[in-house]
């Protein structure tokens, strides 16, 4: 078994469902009594947060290079970074190791695929939504993505980032969020991506109208294929 490096702290509620899943899903492979072998740094979130929000994405590449290059010297096969907004990085991640960099939205357009997903409600922060590295990353594997309009991106944003990632669940967001799902599907899509890591932590996929793709859930699922293979 190969070892799996999880970049995570971003945060700190979704990086509890990738170690839980990563290792349940070995579990389940494998039988018994046999776990994920898992390099995790954990990152302090609240710095790269304010980064984010300056826009200064050159200093959290930084940081976050810097954490693979840690995994990588504590014996990671490959590497994660837990969360979907921070693959912005993923170029300077990638170019400070030497072990693959498992790419979330790669994962993500698979699953979509599998599921017949052609047109893609894609439901993220505002920095996914708005900034193209996803959704190119998704055109380029035949995946059309639609966002919310900005009304709605903001809403989602302050409900990721004042809610979800301090573990607050709310059924107003709830409704707030299917408010949004239904006015995709009114637009065409016919699949949805929760191209955040918390965004599963409030909606549960099996109850979704469309076919629906949990990133975190795919993200692990791919790790695991590669640390299996």
């Amino acid at each position: 078994m190969k070892t799996i490096g999880l970049i995570g702290g971003m945060s700190a509620e979704s990086t509890t469902v990738y170690y839980q899943l990563i290792n349940r899903l070995v579990r389940e492979r494998l039988g018994g009594l046999h776990s994920a072998q898992i390099a995790l740094w954990s990152l302090d979130f609240a710095p790269i947060a304010q980064l984010q929000a300056k826009d200064d994405w050159d200093a959290t590449g930084a940081i976050l290079a810097d954490a693979a290059v840690r995994l990588e010297g504590a014996g990671a096969d490959c590497v994660l970074i837990g969360a979907n907004t921070m693959h912005l990085n993923y170029a300077q991640v990638a170019g400070a190791v030497s072990v693959p960099v498992i790419h979330i939205a790669d994962a993500t357009a698979e699953a979509l695929k599998a599921a017949g997903v052609k047109k893609a409600l894609l439901l993220a922060t505002r920095f996914t939504m708005e900034k193209p590295f996803y959704a190119e990353r998704l055109s380029a594997q035949g995946i059309e993505t639609v966002t919310p309009d900005k009304a709605d991106r903001d809403a989602l944003h302050a409900i990721i980032y004042d809610e979800l990632v301090v573990g607050v669940i709310s059924e107003a967001s709830k409704a707030v969020v299917l408010a949004m799902i239904e006015n995709g599907r009114a637009a065409g899509c016919d699949g949805i991506a929760f191209a955040c890591t918390e965004i599963g932590l409030l909606l549960d996929v099996a109850a979704m109208p469309l076919p629906t793709v949990d990133t975190a859930v795919a993200h692990c699922e791919a790790a695991v294929a590669f640390a299996l293979s």
